[in-house]
């Protein structure tokens, strides 16, 4: 019972914010600045009861462009889509890549390298926006998907190669040695042993890469102004309108934009429950 308890009081406090998005998002926008406090969307007619009266309003105009773009909400959205899942692809591969040769190979100064590969983590990703500005003027790449995609990557590799070492280093070094007795080359034990072995670290991981470029915002506002602007930059735009904060539309856009992330955690919820439990009970 005190578990049941405990449960649901967590889950009510986690749901509320996307629970109080939903409903905002059925309201008009006469509702929400509305200064009497109204939960549910309900019109009030004299001599009359309240009635249930949501509207689809702010999804109806979220694909409506922005003051001074020619684009409406998909637009944004599927910039965001191709640069976080290719950021995150790379992220993944590459860090797992480094993270095998970390694990399996007696790289000289392997513990230096690897603390520079996690101090890259320390500094603030804003207090590089200059340099990294004048670096993508240089080589044309402002307001290209490229380049945030490099960008992103860049940023989310060290986590990814310190996340997937940690998986890796739990693998027995003993299913490569009789692969490679077997006849197997390096390469093909990599992707035949080591690659599912480590899918739940590469699961992981990709959860944490994703939600990192998925959400950023300081990059994608400095370094786009024209093309390949993501959706929290496009949010900024919507909170300029002349006509004021049209809230139901951000908030119907959250939950658009929300809604990809939690269907890839679903996808990968069982990988991530054992993710975390990785390496804490020796066999």
């Amino acid at each position: 019972m005190v578990k049941r308890f405990f449960l649901g009081s967590y889950f009510f406090i986690a749901a509320l914010p996307l629970v109080w998005l939903l409903l905002t998002s059925v309201k008009t926008r006469t509702d929400v600045i509305d200064p009497s406090f109204r939960v549910l969307p309900t019109q009030t007619v004299e001599a009359s009861p309240p009635s249930f009266n949501p509207t689809t309003a702010g999804y109806r105009d979220l694909n409506e462009p922005i003051s001074g773009s020619v684009h409406g909400f998909l637009h944004f959205l599927w910039n965001s889509i191709v640069i976080g899942l290719l950021s995150t692809i790379a992220s993944v591969a590459l860090g797992t890549s480094c993270a095998y040769g970390f694990s399996r190979f007696d790289i000289p100064g392997a513990r230096d390298w690897l603390f520079f590969t996690l101090s890259t983590r320390f500094l603030p990703p804003l207090a590089v926006v200059v340099p990294l500005l004048v670096m993508y003027r240089t080589f044309d790449l402002p307001n290209t998907h490229i380049g945030l995609i490099l960008l992103y990557t860049g940023f989310n590799l060290s986590l990814a190669v310190w996340l997937m070492k940690g998986f890796i280093d739990e693998i027995p070094k003993a299913y490569e040695e009789a692969a490679l007795v077997d006849g197997y080359s390096r390469w093909q034990a990599f992707t035949r042993i080591i690659l599912p072995q480590a899918r739940t670290g590469m699961a992981v991981t990709a959860v944490f890469c994703l939600i990192s470029a998925w959400n950023e915002f300081g990059f994608a506002m400095t370094l786009n102004n024209a093309r390949a602007i993501t959706v929290p930059v496009y949010f900024a735009g919507l909170q300029g309108d002349i006509q004021g904060i049209p809230w139901p539309r951000i908030t119907a856009g959250v939950l658009v934009f929300v809604a990809p992330i939690v269907v890839f955690t679903v996808l990968v919820r069982n990988h991530i429950l054992r993710g975390v439990t990785f390496g804490t009970v020796k066999q």
